[in-house]
């Protein structure tokens, strides 16, 4: 084993034992941060080392992280020690496919972005557990680098197994639900693309719409949906300088590739011809990202009003009960308003009102949102101003947000997602009933 590997683990448990041992600021970091994460699951011995793993990277004391004041404390620590700590800035949380067995470690691919790394174990347990591990099977843990060339996995892995395209999509979205923030955080060309396409979304919205909200009938929205995203659908490829009046059968031919093969391709996976046109035409390899296709919940194509909002960074939102908020706080009396306080309630519990829809209702109904919160909460000194944001995180909103839903993905894994519909769907019986395969990867 290298001298450098060696060393990697005694500074990584030195400063583990750091952080454990912490009181103060640094301890009260780490338990806010654990609980964040903890809430709402049982918090098995694998996750707690990992939250605590990914604690020592991503925590904040003041501007600091737990990284930064272990060097700050440590004066023994010489010039190699400080570059091999600051470089684990670089660790990151991924869903790796084991692609190579070697003989002093793994090749591991990270399915988020694509990327090989060669890993190698820094300590006796980590090369059994290594050891049990199998070609093609997946894994869900951190990597940190060592060396230019090679990693370490640096906290405890969660097995996952072989999976067939459907289980590792399933797998590929739970992450991303869980690790939103990890996204592509190996590949700043991608997450730079994936927030541009959010940007550049809500300009297309604002242009088509005439506004960053709209509120119509489920069913009406739904289709005005639809049409406009074939619209900037067509905007892309015009943008790209494809033919759009082409046949697939001359993209083929320009392309060089089978005709047949590909029209088999978008059938079997219910692909959307533009976007295979969009592909074949691009040459200089500028396609990364493919936007996903959005789609109402059958729930909101059946609600009386939907109002969808745009935003630049938070993405897009559909509400079926906006409406109904702004009525409630515009009116004097909002307590005859039946409901409302269920409805308030509801606002301030459930995730997918973000803190952006809570700032937005601040700005258009200051007084009667304060006055509202007052007496819900029994709070009579609560100030919008002052403790919005506090009681926003109180109910576990962040306040800055994640990469929306509404984000390109890479083609990777949109070709991923339609290959698992395909073969979920070629497993049912077709019929009246099969649910149409969906585009993007959702």
């Amino acid at each position: 084993m290298d001298d450098i590997l060696e060393r990697s683990h005694i500074l990584k448990q030195a400063l583990l034992d750091f952080v454990l041992d912490a009181e103060g600021e640094l301890a009260q970091a780490l338990e806010t941060y654990a609980a964040e994460r903890l809430r709402g699951s049982n918090g098995n011995s694998t996750q707690q080392d990992l939250i605590i793993d990914s604690f020592l990277v991503e925590g904040k004391v003041g501007d600091h992280s737990p990284i930064d004041l272990f060097i700050a404390s440590q004066a023994d620590l010489n010039e190699s020690d400080t570059n091999l700590l600051n470089s684990w800035h670089r660790s990151f949380m991924g869903l790796f496919a084991i692609n190579q067995i070697l003989p002093d470690g793994l090749e591991l691919l990270n399915w988020l972005t694509n990327k090989s790394y060669i890993v190698k174990p820094n300590h006796p347990q980590r090369s059994q557990a290594i050891a049990k591990l199998k070609l093609g099977e997946i894994i869900l843990t951190r990597i940190s680098p060592v060396t230019h060339t090679y990693w370490i996995v640096s906290s405890p892995y969660t097995l996952l197994g072989k999976l067939g395209k459907p289980k590792l999509a399933v797998a590929i979205g739970n992450f991303k639900e869980n690790y939103r923030s990890q996204l592509y955080s190996d590949a700043p060309d991608l997450l730079e693309a994936a927030w541009q396409s959010v940007g550049q979304y809500h300009q297309d919205f604002m242009d088509f719409f005439g506004s960053d909200e709209i509120t119509l009938p489920g069913y009406q929205l739904n289709k005005k949906i639809a049409e406009f995203q074939e619209l900037i659908t067509e905007k892309r490829l015009a943008d790209l300088g494809i033919d759009q009046t082409k046949s697939l059968t001359e993209l083929a031919s320009e392309a060089g590739v089978d005709e047949a093969e590909i029209q088999a391709a978008v059938e079997e996976m219910g692909a959307d011809t533009k976007l295979v046109s969009q592909i074949l035409h691009d040459k200089n390899g500028n396609t990364k990202m493919v936007m996903p296709k959005v789609d109402l919940p059958a729930e909101l194509k059946k609600a009386e009003q939907v109002t969808a909002i745009s935003h630049p960074r938070w993405g897009q939102m559909f509400l079926p009960t906006y409406s109904k908020v702004q009525s409630l706080l515009a009116v004097e009396d909002w307590q005859s308003v039946d409901g409302a306080e269920k409805l308030i309630r509801y606002y301030l519990e459930d995730k997918s009102i973000n803190a952006f829809i809570w700032h937005r209702l601040a700005e258009q109904y200051p007084h009667s949102l304060e006055k509202v919160l007052q007496t819900v909460l029994q709070r009579p000194e609560f100030s919008l101003t002052n403790d919005l944001n506090h009681l926003l995180q109180e109910y576990n909103k962040p306040i800055e947000p994640d990469l929306p839903d509404i984000a390109s993905v890479p083609v990777h894994l949109h070709d991923l997602f339609q290959a698992a519909v395909a073969e979920v769907s070629k497993s049912k019986p077709k019929g009246k009933g099969q649910k149409k395969v969906a585009k993007g990867f959702q």
